[in-house]
């Protein structure tokens, strides 16, 4: 990570440029890069909303982490509270600083980029703890997640038009180091 600098970002100013590194990441195709496009600016207009990236020495950007306070009236609170409520875990809903979105470019994983960006953006954080969503299977960002904290709230969430069910994570901040 030495040539990596991870810091806030303007995620509006470089959308497209983190979309890129997400599709490449994720596995998006151009249409669900577009409808994500549309999802990642209205969630920046959220109170509380922030981003940090993490780029080249050229400014190239490698990877980003965006979130915000966590707001029941939002979408994804709406999918996941029943899921959390059947396990007793429904209270992580409130007080916590959901972690939208976590992606680094697959030249460069592995390299500690992901823990810095979510540590960084976690530091900022006035909430006593962070919540996540990430797909339900024994993944390397699972491992990443559970080495600084979070576990397992609920399992098999069921996310629309999402083709594999999701594990909803919790962590107290600070996250573990």
């Amino acid at each position: 990570m030495d040539d990596i600098v991870v810091g806030p970002l303007d995620l509006a100013a470089r959308v497209d440029e983190a979309l890129a590194v997400q599709a490449l990441a994720f596995g998006l195709t151009p249409d669900e890069v577009t409808v994500r496009r549309h999802i990642v600016l209205r969630h920046l207009g959220s109170p509380g909303a922030r981003a940090f990236g993490a780029t080249t020495d050229t400014g190239r950007l490698v990877g980003f982490v965006y979130g915000m306070p966590n707001d029941r009236a939002h979408w994804w609170s709406g999918v996941v509270e029943p899921y959390l409520r059947a396990t007793g875990t429904e209270a992580w809903l409130d007080d916590s600083f959901v972690i939208t979105e976590l992606h680094v470019h697959p030249d460069h994983q592995k390299r500690g980029i992901g823990r810095a960006l979510i540590t960084a953006i976690t530091g900022t954080a006035t909430e006593p703890r962070s919540i996540l969503s990430a797909i339900d299977v024994e993944s390397p960002a699972r491992a990443l997640y559970r080495s600084l904290g979070y576990r397992d709230l609920a399992r098999q969430v069921v996310f629309p038009s999402a083709p594999s069910p999701y594990a909803v994570m919790g962590a107290p901040l600070p996250l573990l180091r």
